[in-house]
């Protein structure tokens, strides 16, 4: 527990190096902290702090920089967010794709660090289907999804199909069985295949197979902007090793998907700081993220990415406007 001059004074120390970023001694800390205390009394709270694993020494300074510990209590305990200090901007209710992009590089753009969103994990439901004969026992399968996607296959069937035919069916297919998700459907084959036509089966089955390929392939997107920021950021410009982490860790999108997925299960913005935990395996890098909603419900993720010496206060402010914003274009695009 810290009384509440330490609080102000660890307050002040990580506000000061968040601006500078250069080790803060003790009479930088006096002015910075409005308090009237003695630089002998500054140096014993330092040394208790220091005690505490909150601040560290680097060998080069008699000044002291936050540990990852000290930023998890600064962040927690004494952060406050000035509202309003971010331009208003909007995404334009465009293809979800075209949104998580966007999105990735406002985040991006806005903190001068890394934008990540996770896309939704894709629906296997479909709204709606379409079949294009293309030439002999070639057809083209137009899967649109829920949220407006629109997926196209080309499949080899056994006959060849006539247009009217592909259009008989598909219009079955949009009457019978819209909304159910592709499990459903193959239930729903097995017991029905009988009474359908043939050629509906057929193709039915044909369409369940390709939406499928189409998840396998789509699930789990990472969409990443302004990794080369991290270039200008000083506190890795001068450690090749910490910098080739990050670049490590952006190129292993599974691993940064699993990271944000944990936001993904709870409301509003998390920051993770390195080095605390499993969660953030790297001691140099915190995300501040937060999960976007479709119509209410929690779909993905998105987040900055960026050293732990970053203006935590910024950062919520602008993944908590990008959230909302990317929120609002995929509820709105129906």
């Amino acid at each position: 527990m810290l009384d509440e001059r330490a609080k102000l004074l660890l307050k002040a120390l990580v506000e000061r190096y968040i601006a500078d970023g250069q080790p803060v001694g003790s009479r930088t800390l006096s002015k910075a902290s409005g308090l009237e205390l003695s630089p002998a009394t500054i140096r014993n709270v330092m040394s208790d702090l220091e005690d505490l694993g909150l601040i560290v020494s680097p060998h080069t300074s008699a000044g002291r920089i936050p540990t990852a510990r000290g930023y998890r209590l600064f962040v927690d305990t004494m952060l406050t967010v000035q509202r309003g200090a971010i331009p208003e901007h909007r995404l334009a209710h465009d293809q979800p794709q075209k949104v998580l992009s966007n999105a990735a590089n406002l985040l991006s753009n806005l903190s001068q660090f890394v934008g990540v969103v996770v896309a939704p994990r894709h629906t296997s439901i479909f709204r709606h289907i379409e079949f294009l004969r293309l030439s002999e026992r070639r057809v083209l399968v137009i899967i649109v999804s829920p949220e407006g996607d629109v997926q196209n296959r080309v499949i080899f069937t056994e006959v060849d199909y006539e247009q009217p035919q592909l259009v008989e069916a598909a219009n079955f297919l949009n009457t019978h069985y819209v909304g159910l998700d592709i499990e459903q459907v193959r239930e729903r084959l097995k017991t029905e295949v009988d009474s359908l036509r043939a050629e509906i089966a057929s193709l039915m089955n044909a369409a369940v197979a390709a939406n499928s390929e189409v998840l396998a392939e789509k699930q789990d997107e990472v969409v990443i902007s302004g990794e080369k920021n991290l270039l200008s950021v000083s506190d890795f410009a001068h450690d090749m090793g910490h910098l080739r982490r990050a670049f490590e860790l952006f190129e292993q999108k599974a691993q940064l998907m699993r990271l944000l997925d944990v936001t993904g299960r709870a409301e509003g913005v998390r920051i993770f700081i390195g080095g605390e935990s499993q969660v953030v395996p790297f001691e140099d890098l915190s995300i501040v993220s937060a999960p976007y909603e479709v119509d209410g419900q929690i779909v993905g993720t998105l987040g900055v990415v960026g050293p732990t010496r970053m203006a935590y206060d910024r950062m919520i402010q602008i993944v908590d406007i990008t959230s909302k914003l990317v929120s609002n274009a995929l509820s709105h695009r129906k």
